[in-house]
C-alpha cells in the first residue's frame, strides 16, 4: 500500500484509531497495528461510537489516527484539535480529503445549508467545505508538521482511491 511503499508511515505504529472506516482500509489496518480501532458517530458495526469533535479518548493515547474523507464534513478546526490531543508524541494523523489543488484557499461558506445546495457547491449534499491547497496550512495551524504523498496508479485501483488522491501527513510536534 501506498502507506508502505512510498513512507512508511505506519512503521512503529501499534494503536491506530481509524474514524468512517471503509472496509478494505480497515482490514489492511487491522492486520498492521497491534491494537485497532475503529469508530464513528453514526456508522453501525464499529468498535467505538465516537464524535470526532469531542472524542471520549484520553489525551496522548493513540499512535495514529487514519481519516479518510470526513474533515470535510465536520467543524474541522475542532476535529483537528481532537486528534492532536489524542495522539502520543510522535503519533501520526493519515488524512484524505476532497481538494481542488487549483484553488488556493478552500472553499467554504456556512449560508449554505441545504442538501442540494452543498451538492451543488461542495460536491456532496453532506459536505460543508472543499479544500483548496490551504489544507496543509490547516494541518499545521492545528499544530502538526505535514507531508504529502500521492496514490499511484496501481494505489487507486487497489485500495479504491481517487486517481492522483493525496494521502496527507500530520506528524504531532
Amino acid at each position: 500500500m501506498l502507506l508502505d511503499r512510498q513512507c512508511h508511515l505506519l512503521d512503529g505504529i501499534r494503536s491506530i484509531l481509524h474514524f468512517a472506516p471503509e472496509p478494505i482500509i480497515e482490514k489492511y489496518l487491522r492486520q498492521k497495528a497491534v491494537s485497532y480501532t475503529s469508530a464513528d458517530l453514526y456508522q453501525p458495526g464499529v468498535d467505538r461510537s465516537e464524535d470526532i469533535e469531542d472524542i471520549s479518548l484520553p489525551a496522548a493515547s493513540v499512535d495514529a489516527v487514519f481519516c479518510s474523507h470526513v474533515l470535510e464534513h465536520v467543524n474541522d478546526a475542532r476535529a483537528l484539535q481532537e486528534i492532536h490531543r489524542i495522539l502520543k508524541p510522535d503519533g501520526r494523523l493519515i488524512a484524505m480529503v476532497p481538494i481542488c489543488e487549483g484553488w488556493d484557499k478552500t472553499y467554504e461558506n456556512p449560508e449554505i445549508v441545504t442538501p442540494a445546495a452543498r451538492d451543488l457547491h461542495f460536491g456532496q449534499h453532506d459536505h460543508v467545505r472543499y479544500y483548496g491547497r490551504d489544507f496543509q496550512q490547516r494541518l499545521t495551524d492545528a499544530g502538526f508538521e505535514t507531508a504529502a504523498y500521492t496514490a499511484m496508479p496501481e494505489d487507486a485501483v487497489r485500495y479504491g482511491l481517487w486517481r492522483g488522491e493525496k494521502v496527507f501527513v500530520g506528524f504531532r510536534v
